[in-house]
């Protein structure tokens, strides 16, 4: 890959919360799109957006080129550029002394591929007409109703004690 920005857009969708999920990115660097989307049996919305992201961060982790994530989730690019998932790192994933963070397997992920490159969060506004977005909607909620969906582990076993969310 040349030396060029990539861009990525992502969403994610669930049939119900929780429920059947779907996530999507386009992945766009020199003049190529790819397009990625999955889903699984039974997850949340809020897990189906931060998976998008991980996937297609990880898909370009062949090149250190910089990265640009789009997302309409204000939950992840809030989380993310406002420092609150890492402070639940910090605080061994509690939100607050009483309450876990939920979807800290997940979190654990997307802060160590942000700090692994140069990623920049941008929040775009959903279902706004934007071309690319309304495209990586389509696919995620396309991906919500696929034959044989897989297990979200991180979903139907979240971590009981903060440190069961720890990877090891």
């Amino acid at each position: 890959m040349n030396d060029t920005k990539i861009s990525i857009y992502t969403d994610g969708a669930c049939s119900g919360n929780p429920g059947p999920g779907g996530w999507a990115a386009a992945i766009m660097h020199n003049s190529t799109t790819k397009e990625l989307s999955g889903g699984f049996e039974r997850t949340t919305n809020n897990r189906m957006e931060m998976f998008a992201v991980i996937s297609a961060i990880e898909y370009v982790s062949d090149t250190d080129d910089p990265v640009t994530v789009y997302s309409d989730s204000k939950y992840v690019v809030d989380m993310i550029t406002q420092g609150h998932a890492q402070r639940w790192q910090q605080n061994g994933w509690m939100r607050d002394k009483k309450h876990l963070a939920l979807n800290s397997d997940l979190w654990e992920r997307l802060i160590t591929l942000s700090k692994e490159r140069d990623v920049e969060f941008v929040w775009v506004k959903g279902h706004s007409g934007h071309k690319i977005n309304e495209r990586v909607d389509q696919l995620a909620v396309e991906a919500c109703s696929g034959k044989d969906l897989p297990i979200d582990d991180g979903f139907a076993n979240p971590p009981l004690f903060p440190s069961d969310s720890l990877f090891g």
